[in-house]
């Protein structure tokens, strides 16, 4: 029993590795590199990089690190015992790696990265023609685009007036915007994943949910620490994980909406 472990945990944390480089260098050089620290920008050997050493300057390897390491591990033992039906444990692994990636990049700096879009959209590709067809793939896609495109103008209606509000204020007013092209792709790519235009749906409608509670939950949690004043009314967050976590609930555990989707 603990032989059959050994297997996914080593491609876990593999895949928590690939997602750890990725999520260093891509928002820095947006290609493969050689990783520096992330504190002072000096180089890190790939030996000291591979054992998660501290930089020739002692500064110790971010938290992200091995909470990425251990939930990568998890996550692929479960699906080793639970392979998504449709594509099996290794195209499920190597999709988490992708989702991994999006969502840790898009968490710390609030970019969807063109390389990572690119991709994206040929492993969603595959993996939407094998496991739906070519009419259902392009149609979730399409889906995704068209939804996206009318949420990015309605996004960009707000931003332009929550930046006169601020100038109103007296407050600096930042170019950030509630829903960037970036999430327009990435939702695209990920209607490409769970094909058709009504799970396409279905997934969007997820993130905008979990989203939601989220943003409530911080809400909630400012108020109690009395942190929350008119501002925090005006805060962006990344939405880009939102939407890998309602492709990921369909593609991994499409049990669960069963009872949304009977049939």
């Amino acid at each position: 029993m603990i032989l059959e472990w050994i297997v996914p945990l080593l491609a876990g944390w593999l895949s928590g590795w690939v997602v750890n480089y990725f999520s260093d260098v891509l928002p820095i050089t947006r290609r493969f590199s050689k990783p520096v620290c992330l504190e002072c920008g000096a180089p890190i050997g790939a030996g000291e990089y591979l054992f998660f050493r501290k930089c020739p300057n002692g500064h110790a390897r971010p938290a992200r690190v091995w909470i990425t390491q251990v939930i990568s591990a998890a996550l692929s033992l479960y699906l080793f015992f639970n392979p998504p039906l449709k594509i099996g444990y290794w195209a499920g692994l190597l999709l988490l790696t992708y989702f991994g990636i999006v969502i840790v990049i898009d968490m710390e700096h609030k970019l969807i990265l063109h390389p990572t879009s690119i991709a994206g959209s040929i492993l969603a590709l595959a993996l939407g023609l094998s496991a739906h067809g070519l009419g259902t793939t392009l149609s979730g896609g399409l889906t995704g685009l068209l939804v996206m495109l009318a949420f990015y103008y309605f996004g960009a209606l707000f931003a332009r007036l929550r930046a006169k509000r601020m100038r109103a204020q007296g407050l600096e007013a930042d170019d950030e915007e509630a829903l960037g092209q970036g999430d327009v792709i990435l939702v695209t790519i990920l209607g490409l994943l769970v094909g058709g235009p009504t799970l396409t749906l279905v997934m969007i409608v997820l993130s905008i949910l979990l989203g939601g509670l989220v943003s409530f939950l911080m809400i909630v949690g400012l108020m109690l620490s009395r942190r929350y004043d008119e501002n925090a009314m005006m805060m962006f967050i990344p939405f880009g994980p939102y939407f890998v976590f309602g492709a990921g609930i369909i593609v991994y555990f499409p049990e669960a909406l069963k009872s949304i989707l009977p049939g």
